[in-house]
């Protein structure tokens, strides 16, 4: 009987994007330390595992092309190709145009090098489109509803974000404040923001908000409200984030690394979707619409 080569052996039944990052992640506590290095690199950058080659993803990845070789084989794969297989179904299924726009927009700016800073913008913005794309289709009714009704549901709602993360959970503030919601901030002002946790407790929800490199606070809040039994919405990037394993509502937005800046069009766009649910739960036990007081709004109201 003629032997098979690995490269002939067909894909295993993780060959399904999904079903992989969920065995993944259901794995990700007894791999190795480089393992568990190249786990969380695939699943928070998925478009461009699907794109680039071993060694470039080696050198990001911090690991050698060997090591995501034998990722690959640990999970059933002849290799690492065929698991990039896997993401390349994703990326042509989930976000359809995402391949040429970044092609278009390499060349584009390999040949306007000395455009500078509008270059950058140009990068920036394509990449949002395709970020934005991915999230339209990875956001789901059930998740967005299950969220507007733990929000609409909670005495209290506890909201966590630093670093990067800080502009989204202060717009989610305001945006739930003019909505009329009970709403705290855990900010780090005084160092105060873990022991303001403490209070947390089955009828109130956390709404926790990180990406890499995780704040360590925003985590330990999340900690906090599991012990507590207090429900977690979480908004973060991938499965294998800290704030995954104990959420009741989990959003991920994976996101391409940038040296400097990372967009947050994704996330605050994702924020403003979650608010809109919840006021449309409101609106169902109210009479008119929420009023936000503005300058302008008074203005217009008088004689």
């Amino acid at each position: 009987m003629p032997r098979v080569k690995k490269s002939d052996q067909p894909p295993p039944q993780t060959a399904n994007y999904e079903t992989f990052i969920n065995r993944v992640t259901e794995a990700y506590p007894n791999l190795s330390d480089r393992f568990q290095q190249v786990a969380r690199f695939i699943t928070q950058n998925p478009n461009i595992v699907a794109m680039k080659s071993i060694n470039a993803l080696a050198e990001e990845c911090g690991a050698h092309p060997s090591i995501l070789v034998r990722f690959a084989q640990h999970f059933g794969f002849a290799g690492f190709k065929q698991l990039q297989v896997v993401f390349q179904s994703r990326l042509s299924t989930a976000a359809p145009g995402y391949r040429e726009r970044i092609s278009a927009l390499d060349v584009d700016l390999e040949k306007n090098k000395r455009k500078g800073n509008l270059g950058f913008l140009h990068d920036l913005v394509v990449r949002d489109i395709a970020t934005l794309q991915g999230l339209l289709n990875a956001t789901s009714e059930e998740s967005l509803a299950k969220a507007a009704r733990a929000l609409k549901n909670a005495n209290t709602i506890f909201i966590a974000g630093q670093l990067r993360s800080e502009p989204i959970a202060k717009f989610l503030r305001y945006v739930l404040s003019m909505l009329q919601c009970r709403v705290i901030l855990l900010d780090p002002a005084g160092g105060l923001a873990p022991e303001m946790a403490q209070v947390m407790n089955k009828n109130d929800v956390l709404v926790a908000i990180a990406f890499r490199h995780y704040a360590k606070e925003v985590v330990s809040i999340a900690d906090v409200a599991a012990h507590n039994a207090t429900p977690i919405v979480a908004i973060t990037d991938s499965q294998l984030s800290p704030l995954a394993k104990n959420a009741s509502v989990l959003f991920t937005i994976p996101e391409d690394e940038y040296s400097f800046s990372r967009s947050l069009a994704a996330p605050m766009c994702l924020t403003q979707a979650i608010a809109v649910a919840l006021a449309a739960l409101l609106q169902e036990d109210k009479d008119g619409s929420p009023q936000i007081p503005t300058v302008t709004g008074n203005q217009r109201r008088k004689p």
